[in-house]
């Protein structure tokens, strides 16, 4: 079968290098992304990681920076929102209160004008626009109402229906007007769980039968891999990676994807060969290739592709930690030596029992590792310090640089040390995530110079504390930059 490019699709949005900013913080940066006519794609990723700008910039809500943004190939990237055939159904919902479900079903329609031949015309060219007639909103209202189940709700006053049903007119007065793109942002997120299960397959079920494009955006992982033809994963504005959810699932392109998605161990581990994988000082047979020898790697193996065996037929021996009954599967805690593996199995084990552990090579995923040193285009603002976006750190200098050289700055992830006091940092930060990797985590910290510090840490931290960054003069290394080059961290 040959093999479809992007080119190929019949695309009806294109997005090419688009960027935002936001107070100089940059939410969306250089993101290019096509999306397939007909398709349910969802924008996923955690809060502050551009999702909803972006879906904001294709309704034109947010103008971009820079950048296109192209609808069934005509540029829009200018256009405003009332001029693109695209419909945006929030999470609040935004009904009008004065009006009954009838009413705000209809609004769209009274506004709208509709091309056609001017019946005084001789020769039948000249075009004229007209309202819609009473008849007709009526019949586009009754086919929308019976598209989200709401017969006879005509007449009812809006702030009396319940959460899902306030959806539901949301959701027709969208599609009563046929836009060939329907914007969803995160349009369930007020419902209970019960309900937000049951819109999901309505949502799905419209999709069928609709056959319009659908962009969602969510911060729920389950509700992506539910609903979705392609999920596009999103961290700090950038695209991780895009897929269908079973790959997405089964090949995560990142520590970062892998974490997001569903359940992960995730290992640090150093790829013997092609084919054979090294970790916890035990090598396990793969089905990964062309990584370099001795490659420094990270191992996913999700909590079900594991299995407890007995003691001598495991490749790892454990000592169960934990285990809860979740419905359909047992999940528990298995230690192998400070590594903690997160199990799923329909058998049952004893707290403080020693089991065998095994893996399939299909259970273990290879990635490279997402990060191993930070690095930071700069220049000497002395003999003996570097300048990282206005906050000075020392630097031990050799005497190969002096004040004012370009340089790159590298710190291993090992070299940065947190504080639990900021003022005690040459910098201050939040903590925006971490990733779990078994035996320590890994740390991602915004720091208030608007540069983000990566580091692995023993120690586990909450997202959003304060915390202060230390690095010692010593655990920079640097190099010389002759290539111009804006980059600043």
């Amino acid at each position: 079968m040959a093999k479809v490019s992007v080119n190929d699709w019949d695309k009806i949005i294109e997005l090419k290098n688009v960027c935002k900013s936001f107070d100089g913080k940059a939410v969306v940066k250089n993101l290019s992304l096509a999306i397939k006519r007909g398709s349910f794609v969802t924008l996923l990723g955690p809060s502050g990681c551009g999702k909803t700008t972006t879906l904001r910039m294709i309704a034109g809500f947010e103008e971009a920076d820079s950048g296109e943004i192209y609808l069934e190939k005509q540029d829009v990237t200018e256009i405003p929102p009332h001029k693109r055939p695209i419909n945006t159904v929030f999470q609040k919902y935004a009904l009008f209160p004065h009006l009954n479900v009838y009413g705000n079903i209809a609004y769209g329609l009274k506004l709208q004008r509709v091309e056609e031949i001017d019946p005084k015309d001789p020769e039948g060219k000249k075009i004229k626009l007209r309202k819609y007639t009473k008849a007709e909103i009526s019949e586009k209202v009754g086919r929308a109402l019976h598209l989200v189940g709401l017969e006879g709700y005509e007449q009812r006053d809006v702030t009396s229906l319940s959460g899902g049903q306030q959806q539901r007119v949301a959701i027709a007065r969208a599609l009563v007007l046929r836009p060939k793109v329907l914007l969803l942002d995160e349009p369930l997120g007020a419902l209970d769980l019960k309900m937000r299960k049951e819109m999901q397959l309505e949502l799905m079920e419209m999709h069928k039968k609709l056959g319009i494009t659908f962009v969602y955006v969510t911060h729920d992982q389950e509700e992506a891999l539910t609903m979705s033809d392609i999920i596009v994963v999103m961290k700090d504005g950038v695209v991780q990676q895009i897929g269908s959810p079973k790959a997405i699932y089964d090949e995560p392109a990142n520590a970062f994807v892998a974490d997001f998605i569903g359940e992960s161990n995730i290992i640090s581990a150093t790829m013997i060969e092609d084919y054979k994988v090294r970790f916890l000082d035990t090598d396990f047979k793969c089905l990964d290739k062309n990584f370099g020898k001795n490659e420094e790697v990270d191992v996913v193996i999700r909590p079900e592709d594991i299995k407890l065996t007995d003691i001598e037929k495991g490749m790892l021996t454990g000592k169960v930690t934990s285990q809860v009954f979740k419905g359909t599967f047992y999940e528990m805690n298995v230690l192998v030596d400070d590594y903690e593996f997160t199990v799923q199995s329909t058998e049952s084990r004893d707290v403080g029992e020693t089991v065998g552990i095994s893996v399939k090579p299909n259970g273990l995923h290879i990635m490279k590792k997402m990060l191993v040193y930070n690095q930071f285009i700069t220049e000497m603002d002395s003999d003996e310090s570097i300048d990282i976006n206005g906050v000075s750190f020392n630097v031990f200098n050799n005497g190969s640089f002096k004040q004012g050289d370009k340089v790159k700055a590298s710190v291993s992830l090992d070299d940065i040390i947190l504080t639990d006091y900021e003022e005690d940092g040459i910098v201050a930060g939040n903590i925006v995530q971490t990733v779990y990797k078994g035996s320590y985590f890994q740390v991602q910290v915004a720091a208030d110079n608007n540069c983000d510090f990566w580091l692995d840490s023993d120690d586990e931290w909450d997202i959003g504390d304060r915390v202060g960054i230390l690095i010692k003069p010593e655990s920079f290394v640097l190099e010389k930059v002759t290539e111009d080059s804006d980059e600043q961290c």
